[in-house]
């Protein structure tokens, strides 16, 4: 059976295309995608991203723990509020999902998950945790809005108080703070701008819906969301990743905490051996020089041989094609996309293609 966030009917009345995701009905768009899309590019816009997974981790081990699970390290973070970007791997080196680690305090932490792996993540976190002495809270009570665009930070602080205002100002990148009401106001995002991510008691998120929509922040659904986390460069699970996937081949070797080398994580047995070895494969970014659409799943061809799209789409900032691809190490500035029965004209580039608002091209 479907599972409905508490915003569920904001959404119907706001004229959404509801589908299955994850078993959720979640609005794909309010009217027009590509609307909501520059919408976030040129203002704001807000997402109800509460399908996602809260796990609150208590207790002596908890730093253990997650040192343990994570290929990032959480001993990094020394500040109550401070947030890291991780994978969560399994012993062959595959992921078994990216997520946020905040530190809230002394032998506590939050970790925010994908929805589409919710049971297996669960699943994962249980089973690994026997050896050490922790508590995990699911915080199915807490929604999640995303709030995201150059006009986010402003339009956000003018609905909070004066107390609230100074303690969500004074927030770093990737820092997160409690303010009135339980609200959790992190400053992270899935599409390249600026704002926040707000996590909120489900009784009171309905009513900061309805303020934020009165300040002027237009609701967005996940197929923009989509498109401006490609945009970004930012990696979707289950298409750009997945259990038999490294992090080495994947464009997230920047998330891996190699020092100290004492430190034992799940999967970096395997994942060591394959640096060692020599990765095969690289994460790039595509644009197509010819008509066409990138799609995930397109193959590749370059003199070094072949790969494949991950993801791929039209991208309405730059009104050109994109995709993030698989691809051998020794590939050129240049390959061909088949499309069709086509081989189309692509330019490698760096995975990242959009940043507040800027094009990142170099074409």
């Amino acid at each position: 059976m479907s599972q409905r966030t508490a915003l569920y009917e904001r959404h119907v009345e706001a004229g959404a295309k509801i589908v299955d995701f994850a078993g959720w009905e979640m609005p794909i768009h309010y009217g027009s995608q590509v609307q909501e899309h520059h919408l976030v590019r040129n203002s704001a816009g807000m997402f109800d991203v509460s399908h996602m997974v809260v796990v609150d981790i208590h207790g002596q081990g908890a730093k253990s723990f997650l040192r343990y699970l994570l290929a990032n390290d959480v001993a990094k973070l020394k500040e109550p509020g401070k947030a890291l970007y991780s994978t969560m791997l399994n012993p062959e080196g595959g992921i078994v999902d990216d997520l946020i680690a905040y530190y809230l305090g002394e032998n506590a932490y939050r970790l925010v998950v994908n929805a589409g792996t919710r049971e297996k993540d669960l699943a994962w976190l249980e089973k690994q945790k026997t050896a050490f002495e922790v508590e995990l809270t699911v915080r199915d009570d807490l929604s999640i809005l995303a709030v995201q665009g150059p006009d986010a930070t402003n339009l956000v602080q003018s609905l909070l108080s004066d107390a609230d205002q100074k303690v969500v100002n004074a927030l770093g990148v990737f820092y997160g703070a409690e303010v009135s009401e339980g609200r959790f106001i992190a400053r992270t995002g899935y599409t390249g701008e600026s704002g926040y991510e707000i996590m909120i008691p489900n009784e009171h998120v309905v009513e900061f819906w309805d303020s934020l929509l009165q300040a002027g922040v237009g609701p967005v659904g996940l197929g923009a969301r989509d498109t401006l986390r490609l945009e970004a460069g930012m990696n979707l699970y289950g298409s750009d990743m997945d259990d038999a996937t490294s992090p080495l081949t994947s464009g997230l070797n920047w998330t891996i905490a190699w020092e100290p080398e004492d430190r034992d994580f799940i999967g970096r047995v395997a994942i060591q051996a394959e640096k060692e070895s020599g990765v095969k494969q690289k994460f790039v970014g595509l644009v197509l020089l010819e008509k066409g659409v990138l799609r995930g799943h397109q193959k590749i061809y370059c003199d070094a041989g072949e790969g494949e799209i991950t993801s791929g789409t039209f991208s309405p900032t730059l009104g050109k094609s994109i995709a993030l691809a698989r691809v051998p190490q020794q590939i050129g500035e240049q390959c061909e996309v088949e499309i069709r029965g086509k081989r189309l004209a692509a330019k490698v580039v760096k995975p990242v293609f959009v940043r507040n608002g800027k094009s990142l091209l170099e074409l």
